[in-house]
């Protein structure tokens, strides 16, 4: 698992990760001790091998809930209110995470009560104070550009553009672009000099890597100083892809290929069992929402239209009705804030995405899976397919409930939105993988909570 994290977190949050899941598996032992006493405190009297796999159970429990609430993406330490929100709702949510578990794992839960009326309060508020303090340093070292990472990009004014552009955002607080170099400049500059300026990272920007510069390139590597292609930055660094830059073999042709037999049939069972539990576990919940819709407007309760899935074949996916019956009645259009045409029942259904409980019968089908691309409608991909380039490999996986494009991007309301998701979208794609799929699914967690992109 820590493997799968490395990969599609940033290094300095991965370490946070470990250190926290450490530490809260050094409280979870001390206080699972059979001759714990919460109050007093305890020691380690000799390992206990049950002991240590409850405590693991529960550190691994406490970490996946505050990935959940997004505490491990660099961008959170820079917004001091959003830190603090988001590691009160991770130690508010933490505490019921922690209690189902134990009940699940056959764990006594009454360590969570301890002696002393006021225990449960003072581990919450330690942890939350833990959680911001953590992330509090780290924004003060970016700060003071103690955790910048220096990058020289390699290219002409135009290709250097663009990867400044890349960057974009929050991230330039992360990286730091100190030089742009013509390749000529670049191939006579010592790596020494480089070195002596604390440069990270050197990023070629599209096709700029000059000829013979291998021995080059070696001996930055020998100074520990990161070379990367455009793309190759935007992939491990960004997580998405850089569209631009792409070539058409950008993905191997064993990718562009369904999976092993093996592979499918494992994945459509655990398709098909978790979308039956699904829709058992949360049919009063529909039930109650489609009243909801009648009493509100007049019209169907459950919304059909037609989109576009794995291959581009169409399918017909279904919605709970957040708009009135004639909200398409000049044509398809993008949805956009605080949307008129959206209902009073339906601006809550979206914003809570009830509206797409539904879609798990499309899963049920088989049209969906639970992580993928969103699914878009045909006129809307005959125009994206037309401006963006690679638009349609997006259609080499099926579509999902939710996807990397939607816990990493906004909501796309434009073309130009909908460049910057497929740059996610792709990176979907080529890093498919079941633990990728479970990082999004407990993602998905903040964007309901902090209705990140409700239209």
């Amino acid at each position: 698992m820590t493997r799968g994290l490395r990969n599609h977190i940033s290094l300095e949050m991965f370490l946070l990760w470990v250190l926290e899941f450490a530490l809260a598996f050094l409280v979870f032992y001390v206080l699972l001790l059979p001759d714990a006493n919460p109050a007093a405190g305890a020691g380690f009297a000799g390992l206990d091998l049950a002991t240590v796999d409850r405590a693991a159970v529960l550190g691994v429990t406490v970490g996946l809930t505050s990935v959940a609430i997004g505490l491990y993406r660099p961008e959170i330490c820079l917004q001091t209110r959003r830190l603090l929100v988001n590691s009160v709702v991770a130690g508010v949510i933490g505490f019921p995470a922690i209690f189902m578990v134990s009940l699940a794992f056959d764990i006594d839960p009454s360590f969570l009560l301890g002696h002393d009326a006021l225990w449960p309060m003072k581990m919450l508020l330690s942890w939350v104070l833990l959680l911001f303090g953590t992330r509090l340093v780290i924004r003060v070292a970016v700060h003071f550009g103690l955790l910048t990472r220096k990058v020289v990009i390699v290219g002409n004014a135009e290709q250097a553009a663009g990867a400044v552009a890349a960057i974009g955002g929050m991230r330039r607080r992360l990286f730091a672009v100190i030089d742009i170099m013509s390749p000529n400049a670049f191939t006579a500059t010592p790596a020494s000099q480089l070195r002596s300026r604390k440069v990270w990272g050197v990023i070629f920007a599209n096709g700029s890597r000059p000829e013979g510069s291998l021995e080059s390139l070696l001996r930055l590597k020998l100074r520990d100083i990161q070379v990367f292609g455009g793309v190759e930055f935007c992939e491990q660094q960004l997580r998405r892809m850089d569209i631009d830059a792409l070539r058409e073999n950008w993905l191997p042709a064993s990718q562009r290929v369904e999976s092993g037999i093996a592979v499918r049939m494992v994945r459509r069972a655990a398709e098909i069992t978790l979308s039956l539990t699904g829709l058992l576990l949360t049919l009063p919940l529909l039930v109650f929402a489609a009243i909801a819709v009648k009493i509100d407007s007049p019209g169907p309760v459950l919304y059909r239209q037609i989109r576009v899935g794995l291959r581009g074949r169409p399918f017909t996916v279904l919605k709970l009705r957040s708009m009135g019956t004639d909200a398409e009645a000049a044509g398809p259009k993008w949805a956009t804030l605080d949307d008129s045409r959206v209902t009073r029942v339906g601006a809550f259904l979206r914003a809570t995405r009830i509206d797409e409980l539904p879609q798990l019968i499309n899963v049920l089908r088989g049209e969906m899976g639970f992580v993928g691309p969103r699914p878009e409608r045909p006129h809307f991909v005959a125009q994206l397919t037309a401006e963006i380039p690679f638009y349609g490999d997006r259609h080499l996986v099926k579509p999902g409930l939710t996807g990397w494009a939607q816990v990493s991007f906004r909501y796309g309301a434009s073309v130009d939105d909908s460049r910057q998701k497929l740059a996610y979208d792709l990176y979907y794609v080529k890093h498919r993988n079941l633990f990728l799929d479970l990082l999004i699914l407990i993602a998905t967690v903040r964007v309901i909570l902090f209705q990140e992109g409700a239209r």
